[in-house]
């Protein structure tokens, strides 16, 4: 009985999808508003005060510490097989398979592709960013410390901001953003905030990210995700670009296609020169009859009887040279007998 019903929920889940319209044109894409441009703002400057708190060793720094003394792991290590599942939701590669994969059948439903392209803008300007703030300042995660109650920075590390936290805002952020129904971006970014906030804290209590890190890659992420409605007039751009270049290349596919080539039912009729058997009309033969006959050897030289004729090869005659053998219906001199 349990089966049946999973059965029947999942036809109500694909009869759902299967009444998504094509192309929908209520689906508006998000404007750089003056709400989002307080948002960005905002975002930006606690960015860049979590930043100057971290340079300076403020109480920040001191926090990081506290917190790596604890020990999170040794405190609660019966979550600990879990937490290291969990993680996985903030790790870049098996996150962006996953969401492409959707936003790629979402591309294919919808004859468009916005989700594609801007997913793929957003994971770009997330590596550029979060990357080159993590190589500039270099900072150390807690495994690697030198020196309690320093900052850590500029010694070659690369966990400041936490990538794993950034990419988890981003990656999951994005369903929120391409939602299609207010009602469906409100959930999306509820979930995304609990997922992202739920990895950047397991790498805290894995003890792979200070506190700091992690509190520096919810901005990073935040920050992409505002600033998306910059790039979309790039993005329709680019898919306008893509779809040209398709419509183009089946032009050309169109034109140059080779002409089929005639079958044996129709192809050319040939007159044959001698006449038929019973002395009518020409005898016709097509054009498959003749190439389909195989090549006939013939022996060199003037027809002869059976009796007089030399096995014959396509390489010549298999008999060896002898100066003593005459040929066949000739007469030669009576050999003398030995003997007596």
């Amino acid at each position: 009985m349990r089966t049946e019903r999973n059965l029947i929920r999942l036809d109500r889940v694909f009869a759902r999808l299967d009444r998504e319209p094509e192309r929908p044109a209520h689906i508006d894409v998000p404007k750089m508003s003056r709400h989002r441009v307080v948002l960005f703002s905002a975002t930006l400057a606690f960015y860049l005060a979590i930043v100057w708190a971290v340079l300076i060793t403020s109480w920040l720094v001191r926090l990081d510490w506290q917190v790596m003394f604890f020990r999170p792991y040794q405190q609660w290590p019966e979550i600990h097989a879990f937490l290291d599942y969990y993680v996985v939701l903030g790790q870049r590669g098996p996150t962006a398979v996953m969401v492409a994969a959707w936003l790629g059948w979402r591309s294919w439903r919808q004859h468009t592709l916005r989700p594609l392209l801007t997913l793929g803008a957003a994971l770009l300007l997330l590596n550029v960013t979060v990357g080159a703030a993590k190589i500039g300042m270099g900072r150390l995660g807690p495994h690697y410390a030198t020196t309690i109650g320093a900052n850590e920075m500029w010694l070659g590390g690369d966990i400041f901001p936490s990538g794993h936290t950034a990419n988890a805002v981003v990656t999951w952020g994005i369903l929120a953003y391409l939602a299609s129904t207010g009602r469906a971006r409100r959930w999306l970014s509820a979930l995304s905030a609990v997922t992202s906030l739920g990895v950047g804290l397991t790498t805290v209590y894995l003890g792979t990210h200070w506190l700091s890190d992690v509190v520096l890659g919810w901005a990073a992420g935040l920050l992409i995700l505002l600033a998306l409605p910059w790039f979309e007039p790039l993005i329709a751009r680019a898919e306008a670009g893509i779809f040209a270049v398709r419509d183009a290349w089946r032009r050309r596919r169109a034109v140059i296609a080779p002409v089929p080539a005639a079958s044996p039912a129709t192809a050319p009729v040939l007159l044959n020169r001698s006449a038929s058997p019973d002395g009518d009309a020409p005898a016709r033969e097509t054009v498959a009859a003749r190439t389909s006959r195989q090549a006939v050897y013939l022996a060199p030289g003037p027809h002869t009887t059976r009796g007089e004729r030399t096995p014959v090869t396509p390489a010549g005659s298999r008999r060896p040279p002898h100066a003593d053998r005459m040929p066949r219906g000739t007469t030669s001199a009576a050999r003398p007998l030995t003997g007596g």
